[in-house]
């Protein structure tokens, strides 16, 4: 099997993409502390947002702002990804945000946020 790298580069932000979503997903699974599990889960979000950002770009397009002086037929990026990507940051802040005070309680409770330990204690 013989692996095509000119295609590779050419779509060099999906690879990137999935290469940041996997190292996330990888953190996330394997790391027993929950402070390194919602960092994890960012890292997986990070991924995503670059991924959306990459099916949105158009090659040679530009910002889909109208300027009336633009020739007819004129290439414009795609806003709905980035549109998406705005409410996806703040769902992901929003989420940090509540896993942080989870974690805090359970700190307070449990003296740890080591998983294991604290699966152990109940």
């Amino acid at each position: 099997m013989e692996i095509d790298f000119s295609k590779l580069l050419l779509n060099y932000p999906y690879f990137i993409a999935m290469i940041i979503f996997c190292l996330g997903c990888l953190c996330t699974l394997t790391q027993h502390n929950l402070l390194k599990k919602v960092i994890g889960l960012n890292i997986m979000q990070s991924g995503i947002f670059l991924f959306y950002i990459a099916v949105g770009n158009i090659k040679g397009g530009i910002a889909p702002i109208y300027d009336p002086t633009l020739p007819e037929g004129t290439l414009y990026i795609n806003p709905l990804p980035s549109t998406l990507i705005l409410t996806g940051i703040v769902v992901g802040f929003s989420v940090t945000a509540f896993a942080l005070a989870l974690i805090v309680k359970l700190y307070n409770y449990y003296g740890t946020i080591y998983a294991p330990k604290i699966i152990r204690m109940r």
